[in-house]
């Protein structure tokens, strides 16, 4: 490293490979989540603010520094090199995974080292062995000819970096490429982002968006293949939506009138740049997928299931270099607090909270027409105080007014879904106080309650 490379780095800040550290304090952890991730570098004499404040470089020091490597189970593998009265500790991504220190096991999450639970780590040694895709290399790519320069600098711009450094530094720099005898080479994630026509190499990142009639997703009225780097797919997709997406007006009595459009546009730009920033790039025959239907909008993702996933506290860290490069031009953030996100603004503005489901293979999230879209439109919903029905429950809900009652596996029939879908949604229907359980096993029936909750037509 030469002290143009530390410049830059000063200027980009922390990342997933890159730690500041003032002293030698807890740094044994930074070393074992390197080694637990994919290696990186540990710049001690920097502030957190990325400020030079200087250590110093001693022979005592270093070997300090090398026996806290030397501790860890199994031992990890460090490298120094100083630039002045900085000390750059390269940490070696580990072949003997997982690497512990005395406090635990660590791993990298965006610029954190994060303490992994029991659970978690027992997940991690599963997982090891599977390749990472986006770090591989693609050897059909060959630098300098598929590479687009004019990317590379409106990624820098967007990031908030000097445009002045080379293109060959600005991607080893960004984890996008490295050097080997002389050559840059460039993994997917610096195709995805930096080529010029990444669907040369990776065809399946396609993102198809359609436009739907009917609601059962079978009339399309508009289809587009959306191609090119993943930041302007995600930049295309988001055009789609508002070019079809509705907008109501309130007039306030101010000069202007105030839009109420018919979703939450930020919940959903968070729900594309998750899809394919966490896709999982190893199945071919499977693009992302945007339904846009007359009542709601559904994106579908091949994901292939972690095993210990659950939604809002399980981080999937599947390509972590396309979440940084995500996060560096402020496309999302790097501690994995999408659907929380998502939430937020819905909450905000008005709107349903995005519906989840997901199987072993695929992943949805539904995001319904805004409450206040619907009032401004003259629309009816069906509201118990603040919770509100999702489709398969207002199905559920019109079926029940006019039988009766259902059953768990007319739910399943009128809905197409699992049982044990059909199951977690009536028992929220029950808590609402929609419906009341009757019968046993076989002969359990949800029947309607005397409260009125309104009625559909």
């Amino acid at each position: 490293m030469d002290k143009q490379e530390l410049k830059l780095i000063l200027n980009e800040g922390e990342g997933y490979k890159i730690e500041f550290k003032e002293s030698i304090t807890d740094i044994e952890r930074e070393i074992v989540a390197f080694a637990n991730s994919s290696g990186g570098k540990i710049l001690l004499g920097i502030s957190n603010d990325g400020k030079i404040k200087g250590i110093s470089i001693t022979n005592e020091l270093k070997s300090r520094i090398q026996d806290m490597a030397n501790h860890c189970k199994p031992k990890a593998h460090i490298l120094f090199e100083a630039i002045d009265n900085v000390l750059i500790i390269n940490v070696k991504e580990g072949i003997d995974k997982p690497y512990s220190c005395s406090s635990g096991f660590y791993i990298r999450i965006g610029p954190n080292a994060q303490k992994m639970a029991r659970d978690e780590i027992i997940e991690f040694i599963k997982s090891e062995g599977k390749i990472r895709f986006d770090e591989l290399i693609e050897p059909r790519f060959s630098y300098p000819k598929d590479i687009d320069k004019g990317k590379i600098r409106a990624f820098l711009r967007l990031a908030g970096i000097s445009a002045k450094t080379s293109a060959e530094k600005a991607l080893i720099n960004l984890n996008a490429a490295e050097q080997q005898e002389g050559k840059i080479i460039v993994n997917n994630a610096g195709v995805l982002f930096f080529a010029k026509q990444p669907q040369r190499f990776i065809p399946w990142s396609v993102f198809t968006v359609a436009l739907f009639k009917d609601m059962e997703g079978v009339d399309i009225i508009d289809r587009k293949e959306i191609t090119g780097s993943l930041f302007e797919i995600v930049d295309s997709v988001m055009d789609f939506v508002k070019l079809y997406a509705k907008v109501a007006y309130r007039f306030t009595g101010n000069p202007q009138r105030e839009n109420i459009y018919e979703y939450p546009f930020d919940a959903i730009r968070e729900a594309v740049i998750n899809s394919v920033a966490h896709k999982y790039y190893f199945e071919h025959g499977h693009n992302t997928i945007l339904r846009f239907l007359p009542d709601r909008i559904r994106i579908e993702n091949y994901w292939a299931k972690p095993k210990t996933f659950r939604i809002g506290s399980t981080v999937l860290r599947r390509n972590p270099i396309i979440c940084e490069l995500f996060a560096r031009i402020h496309f999302g953030e790097k501690m994995g607090t999408g659907f929380r996100r998502m939430k937020d603004i819905c909450k905000r503005e008005n709107s349903p909270m995005p519906e989840i489901e997901y199987d072993e293979c695929y992943f949805y999230i539904i995001f319904k027409q805004s409450h206040e879209y619907l009032k401004m439109a003259g629309k009816k919903q069906i509201e118990q105080e603040d919770d509100i029905l999702n489709t398969r429950q207002q199905n559920a809900f019109l079926f029940a007014q006019k039988n009766g009652s259902i059953s768990i596996q007319e739910y399943i029939e009128i809905n197409k879904v699992s049982d044990k879908t059909a199951r977690i949604d009536l028992k929220e229907m029950v808590k609402m106080g929609i419906f009341k359980k009757e019968g046993i096993t076989t002969g359990l029936k949800f029947k309607l309650t005397s409260v009125n909750f309104g009625n559909l037509r």
